[in-house]
């Protein structure tokens, strides 16, 4: 075989997502001295990378950047291994050489920007943001030729055409290649299939939230399949997903072809991807048409770019309908809040302060979003808030060693005491949902807010102030605590934003009741009232529309 041969082997193999074939394919040809190539190293570090050997794939990224130093695509590689070892401030060095050597790059730019974001380093943070804009918005119209990570503009400020483009862009460059399956058309039926394609189907934030709605829908007319591209991580929560549905379906051995074709096998009618542009996602798999009717919901917060896509799933706060043109699916609003909840969670003892390393007679501002969330905007009016409120300290989730270390030399640049903030340990989920009683009041982040995390701690109890924005991101806690009936915690701009807090540190609010607000069998049978009316319009052979919100009885 000669070297253009097997290396053309290799990328066919990662791009199937066969990373131990890969592994096995190069790994002959990796050790041997007399075959000096930087791009058989680079594939043969993301293989054993990707196939959970990131240790042996950094040392094989390293030979590759030791024959070519300026190899930005090893530079790429080594900094997702790093993060892999949970070393984000070295990824982030990285990632800074990619965007040195490939300036024009929206990727090299976006994985720069959030990778600085991980770690809470604001010293480019302005240049940083300046240079992803402009990477996006120099793309020429109908380009397809990287992935943009659209991912990283969600917890950044941006406009909404901004994500769009990049959004656009990427879910091109994901479905190059792929060929349409031969159409099946929508007929009237009696009870519809609905297929789930998510890698999330186990301890996981996704998991969690769509549990209790697949446990409460209509079973006489809604039969639900899932398909899973991830691990079976054999939590409870896990199990509780797989006995909520008529069949689970592993396809993490399938390429996006092998998905589209199994889920045109099982006879689909209305395929639902829970991913979009989030990690591990497999959502070009839509791009086969492998149903008569394709949806995202749920994992992304925003467009996923892709004429593959017939519906995004929202509701009147987060996709109002004059926010049409920043999409390219029509949106289909459910009555309520789109994202759902479960009632079921695990309570048992609240965990004390002390306990939890907490002052006793402090006010407790929670902060539970990750840190990426956090702009130095957002930290400013955090700061404000302790400066006018001294009876308060910020208890933040833990990013990692390097990102709580500058958060707290960030305070004490703002002129407050570092051990006014009290870093929150990573722990499991369960320990986690017991914890968040212990706060008085959350503070939201914006422009991205808390989504899942919101849902988290209106369970436990906890007002949560959010900001309301323009766009899907930092519009999620509006949607929530408007459903919930909590407005009076929803603000338009930063002084109102720290004016509510402040009067809240002063005047402490009263715990709330979130179960009043929320009904898993009603928001099942809204949402498959929507799931009706999207196959209604396609067994009358029209197109997908603008479904707007119908409240049902």
């Amino acid at each position: 075989m000669t070297l253009g041969d097997l290396l053309a082997a290799a990328r066919e193999e990662l791009g199937r997502q066969r990373y131990a074939e890969a592994v096995a394919l190069l790994a002959p040809y990796a050790a041997s001295p007399a075959i000096q190539s930087n791009v058989l190293q680079r594939y043969y570090g993301e293989a054993l990378c990707r196939a959970g050997r990131p240790h042996e794939g950094i040392e094989a990224l390293m030979k590759a950047l030791a024959l070519k130093v300026d190899d930005s695509d090893a530079h790429l590689q080594l900094g997702f291994a790093l993060q892999t070892l949970q070393m984000p401030a070295e990824a982030a060095e990285c990632f800074r050489t990619v965007a040195a050597l490939r300036p024009d790059s929206v990727m090299a730019q976006a994985y720069l920007a959030i990778g600085d974001q991980k770690c809470a380093n604001w010293q480019h943070f302005d240049a940083n943001l300046a240079a992803l804009l402009a990477a996006v918005r120099a793309k020429p119209d109908g380009a397809a030729d990287e992935f943009c990570v659209p991912f990283a503009l969600v917890g950044l400020p941006h406009e909404p055409a901004d994500l769009l483009k990049a959004a656009q862009v990427s879910s091109r460059f994901l479905a190059r290649g792929c060929q349409p399956l031969p159409r099946v058309a929508a007929r009237p039926k009696e009870r519809l299939r609905i297929g789930y394609l998510s890698g999330d189907f186990h301890a996981h934030a996704t998991a969690a939230l769509l549990v209790e709605v697949l446990e409460s829908r209509d079973r006489e007319r809604f039969e639900v399949l899932l398909f899973s591209h991830g691990v079976d991580d054999g939590s409870a929560l896990g199990r509780r997903v797989r006995q909520a549905c008529e069949r689970f379906i592993d396809v993490s051995d399938q390429d996006l072809a092998g998905i589209a074709r199994r889920v045109r096998a099982e006879g689909v009618d209305i395929l639902v991807d829970l991913k979009g542009h989030t990690a591990d996602s497999h959502m070009a798999a839509l791009a086969f048409r492998p149903a008569p009717v394709q949806v995202a919901w749920l994992g992304f917060p925003g467009t996923c770019g892709a004429d593959y896509v017939d519906y995004i799933v929202g509701d009147p706060v987060v996709t109002p309908l004059e926010d049409a043109t920043a999409y390219s699916e029509r949106i289909a609003q459910l009555p309520g809040c789109y994202q759902p909840s479960d009632a079921q969670r695990l309570q048992t003892r609240m965990p004390g302060r002390a306990e939890l390393g907490l002052p006793e007679d402090a006010f407790v501002l929670l902060s539970a979003n990750q840190v990426y969330k956090i702009t130095p905007t957002v930290f400013d009016a955090w700061m404000e808030i302790l400066r006018r409120a001294p009876n308060a300290v910020l208890w933040q989730l833990s990013g990692g060693e390097p990102a709580d270390t500058q958060l707290k030399a960030q305070t004490q640049r703002r002129g407050i005491a570092p051990e006014r903030i009290v870093i929150a340990p990573k722990v499991d989920m369960d320990a986690h949902w017991r914890r968040l009683a212990a706060a008085d009041l959350a503070l939201d982040t914006w422009p991205c807010n808390g989504h899942t995390t919101t849902r988290d701690v209106l369970g436990a109890g906890v007002p949560v102030l959010t900001l309301k924005c323009d766009g899907f991101p930092g519009r999620v806690a509006a949607s929530i605590l408007q459903a919930a009936g909590l407005q009076e915690w929803v603000t338009e701009d930063v002084d109102a934003y720290v004016e509510r807090a402040v009067e809240a540190c002063q005047q402490p609010p009263a715990r709330i009741d979130a179960e009043r607000s929320y009904d898993s069998t009603r928001f099942a049978r809204e949402l498959e009232a929507l799931y009706l009316r999207m196959w209604e319009r396609a067994a009358a052979g029209l197109p997908p529309a603008a479904l707007p919100a119908q409240v049902t009885a």
